[in-house]
């Protein structure tokens, strides 16, 4: 009997699955933080943890896994691979492969082995695997290296706007009251000095509030909300061009809490407008499948084709603790 690991490891939490040749999860396990941008050793214990405990489960040993990969979060550029190969290795798998975490969201998010995917949620990223097993990153890193958006980013549009629409600057904006009442100040004018006295920084929360505001009419929301759809709509045309994918047929999978918990159309529907242009046979969808499912379907098909099995068996799981 062959077996098979995912692993996810994010800033947050590291998930791993182990599944049999058929598909069927036979042990999983959890752990801390495994980016190893955020804190080095602790990532390595939290992916080391999180990989034991899933063999364990599963009763078996590294050396009956045929092939295991591991999607991690801070896997952007050939200085942070340098660091997780050796990472990587030392725990020991005859066969693996590491990818940035997008392209296992992205795998998770389709039932093809290649697309695109654009995650918006605290930030924002893209990348792409075009049909010959090509990978392309675009983007995530800062604002000066081109980035722009995601829940950070939004919440300080939104901070910015209101102030703006206070001094004059901007109309006034539905977003003004809101905006208030969340960050808990009478007036625009006594946020406006207390930021400033105290250096503080606009809480993630506002972003939530362009959404609000945006399907109440509120213009200035929406335009701050179409720009993020227009960035991750150049994302991906980016991406789709470079990987020379314009003719094929694949998924752009919107994944991060902007995208799949957003309501309205404003952001998605940019992407959409810049798809369509880019590649008229791709299709937009949202993940919602756990990240580590599209881990362990590639590890799958880093031995072979996915079994329809193992497909079958996680195409709908939509959280970890339920699988």
């Amino acid at each position: 009997m062959k077996y098979y690991l995912g692993v996810d490891g994010g800033g947050s939490k590291t998930y791993a699955l182990v599944a049999d040749e058929r598909g069927r999860v036979v042990g999983k396990g959890k752990s801390g933080n495994g980016n190893h941008q955020l804190d080095r050793e602790v990532a390595r214990r939290s992916i080391r943890e999180a990989t034991k405990a899933a063999l364990a489960a599963a009763g078996i040993s590294r050396e009956q896994v045929a092939s295991a990969c591991f999607g991690l979060a801070g896997a952007d550029r050939e200085a942070d691979f340098r660091i997780l190969r050796p990472m990587i290795a030392e725990l020991g798998f005859a066969k693996h492969e590491i990818h940035c975490d997008t392209i296992i969201a992205m795998r998770a998010g389709t039932s093809r082995p290649y697309g695109v995917v654009l995650i918006c949620g605290s930030g924002t990223n893209g990348a792409g695997r075009n049909p010959a097993g090509e990978s392309l990153q675009v983007g995530g890193f800062t604002y000066m290296t081109g980035d722009f958006g995601g829940g950070m980013a939004l919440a300080v549009e939104a901070f910015r706007t209101v102030v703006r629409a206070w001094d004059g600057r901007e109309a006034e904006t539905a977003l003004t009251p809101l905006v208030l009442a969340e960050t808990g100040y009478a007036t625009v004018e006594e946020m406006f000095h207390d930021y400033l006295d105290r250096d503080l920084q606009p809480p993630l929360g506002l972003a939530k509030l362009l959404f609000e505001a945006a399907a109440g009419g509120d213009a200035a929301a929406q335009a701050i909300l179409r720009k993020q759809g227009d960035e991750l709509g150049r994302q991906a045309n980016a991406i789709i061009r470079r990987l020379g994918m314009s003719d094929e047929t694949f998924d752009v999978v919107m994944a991060g809490s902007i995208l799949t918990r957003g309501k309205g159309d404003w952001v998605h529907a940019e992407i959409r407008k810049a798809v369509s242009a880019a590649a008229p046979d791709a299709s937009v969808v949202k993940l919602a499948v756990e990240p580590v499912v599209g881990a362990l379907w590639l590890a799958f098909e880093a031995d072979g084709p996915l079994p329809e099995t193992a497909r079958e068996t996680l195409k709908n799981a939509a959280e970890f603790e339920a699988i």
